[in-house]
């Protein structure tokens, strides 16, 4: 029987992923309350020009209303040079310029004034890849979203890009 070694981008020699970075995998960072006001979902519906009524009254949220709600607000003065802050959930790691890899929300339930929502951020994976320009390391998060009685309404995984 011939013996066979199975090893993760991690583990390949010359890997930038250490055993610290990945130990990060499964991590999650501290839960975020949020209350959804009908004001909040008509000023959504505004800013992104939405034409249903539904939105436009603000009964319901139209898609991507969550986007970035795990975000602080800070301070323009607070921002780094790349126009984003520091993220407490991400590890140190070796390559630091970052781009979008994609973001795919499943929606269970619509999100509606009066809901009392908690979203929790897990990193779900951590990945090398070889890119044409370079080493590229993939960061995935796992976002979760339900009211406080525990009821899922969204799970959103993201992708960010670091070369």
């Amino acid at each position: 029987m011939a013996e066979t070694a199975e090893t993760t981008a991690g583990d390949a020699p010359g890997s930038l992923l250490t055993p610290e970075i990945r130990q990060w995998i499964g991590r999650s960072g501290e839960p975020l309350r949020l209350e959804v006001t009908r004001r909040d979902i008509v000023k959504y519906a505004i800013a992104t020009q939405q034409r249903l009524d539904k939105y436009r009254r603000g009964d319901e949220a139209p898609p991507m209303f969550l986007f970035n709600a795990h975000q602080d607000l800070v301070d323009i003065e607070d921002l780094r040079p790349d126009g984003l802050t520091d993220d407490p959930l991400l590890p140190e790691l070796p390559l630091r310029r970052v781009m979008a890899g994609g973001i795919k929300n499943t929606y269970h339930r619509p999100i509606r004034p009066g809901d009392h929502l908690v979203l929790t951020r897990t990193i779900t994976d951590i990945y090398e890849k070889r890119g044409s320009t370079g080493p590229l390391i993939f960061v995935v998060y796992g976002v979760r979203v339900e009211t406080e009685d525990g009821d899922l309404v969204m799970e959103e995984t993201r992708r960010r890009i670091f070369r």
